[in-house]
């Protein structure tokens, strides 16, 4: 069993769940059909953010009471969420500009953003994973146990479960085939990128998936079971081609929210906790005395083999057509990518 959803918190963990992935479907429903609603969710919201986000901090640096037990200051400290909070919304803004065609947006150089953005943003959690790896191999050393405490007070376990999905990520980032071959929906509603097909989703969301299990343990339940599940869903039944900016769209709305209310994920009802903590429970200040990291383990080497056999499968099909994938879209001809540029102005 990857996640601890039973007991009395089980019917609520299920709730929050459901509700966690029907709001990410519906904001990125507004934010992709809606200029408003884009402009509102990655403009002015992170804007109102980054203005409490300076104030918690100046007013932690003064030593004012309300800062220094405020939520976010508490639980969100570290700087990849911060990192990827703004990479996220940084994307956002750039498949806007795509989609509707402004600014640099009209050029063709600036259609090589979005693998740019997303290579980014997989090597900030490649960056992580590693981190993990390496502290967990520091504590064996000093304590006798992989356990480390994070600077937001969550017990990892790191091992060599992180250096095969760091490098299941770094093996992801050359999957991602066709770089220049971004389109504007006909109903200009969407980026599309179709050579973004099921073959990188599947390779990603595994990746992904194993790196939240692995480093976000409390909040995997939602930021790698849910937020994941969202984009792809859109992408399967309604929104061919548009996987990339749904994904984007959903990290960054799911990063505002975490950021401001860690409580939902980190202490209510709500949170989830995977198998690793034997112990039934996660507590900062209690060092655990059990772990139990099979999943993450098996879903390591999930991660790392799907990964290289995407990136066989791209080559094969590169070599067949005698074209280089990543300035020419390899998956022509398929039906993702047909029904995607179907869709295409």
């Amino acid at each position: 069993m990857l996640f601890q959803v039973y007991g009395d918190n089980s019917f609520y963990q299920l709730i929050g769940w459901v509700m966690v992935f029907a709001g990410l479907i519906i904001t990125n429903e507004i934010q992709r059909r809606s200029k408003a609603g884009g402009c509102f969710f990655f403009f002015v919201l992170p804007a109102a953010l980054t203005a409490y986000f300076i104030a918690i901090y100046i007013g932690a640096a003064n030593g004012a009471s309300w800062a220094l037990k405020n939520p976010t200051y508490v639980h969100m400290t570290s700087w990849f969420h911060y990192a990827k909070l703004y990479a996220a919304t940084a994307g956002c803004i750039g498949f806007m500009m795509l989609k509707y065609k402004k600014g640099i947006g009209k050029t063709e150089w600036f259609k090589v953003f979005p693998f740019v953005i997303v290579a980014i943003n997989i090597v900030i959690a490649v960056c992580s994973d590693f981190e993990s790896a390496i502290r967990g191999s520091i504590a064996l050393a000093n304590t006798g146990t992989r356990w480390w405490l994070s600077s937001e007070g969550v017990w990892l376990y790191g091992g060599w479960w992180n250096v095969a999905n760091g490098v299941a990520g770094i093996i992801n980032i050359f999957c991602m085939t066709g770089w220049w071959g971004i389109y504007q929906s006909k109903k200009k509603d969407d980026m599309l990128w179709p050579d973004m097909t099921w073959a990188y989703i599947l390779a990603y969301d595994v990746w992904n998936f194993e790196y939240t299990y692995l480093n976000l343990p409390t909040h995997s339940w939602y930021c790698g079971f849910a937020l994941l599940l969202a984009p792809t869903v859109a992408a399967m039944f309604w929104n061919k081609g548009g996987w990339i900016q749904n994904r984007a769209n959903t990290l960054a709305t799911w990063c505002m929210f975490a950021q401001v209310f860690p409580m939902f994920q980190d202490y209510s009802r709500f949170s989830v906790i995977p198998s690793l903590y034997a112990d039934g429970f996660m507590k900062s200040n209690i060092h655990p005395t059990a772990a139990d990291p099979r999943a993450g383990g098996v879903v390591a080497v999930a991660s790392i083999l799907i990964n290289l056999a995407i990136f066989a499968y791209i080559v094969k099909r590169a070599k067949a057509q005698g074209i280089n994938p990543y300035k020419k879209e390899v998956f022509k001809g398929t039906r993702d990518f047909e029904e995607a540029m179907a869709r295409a102005a």
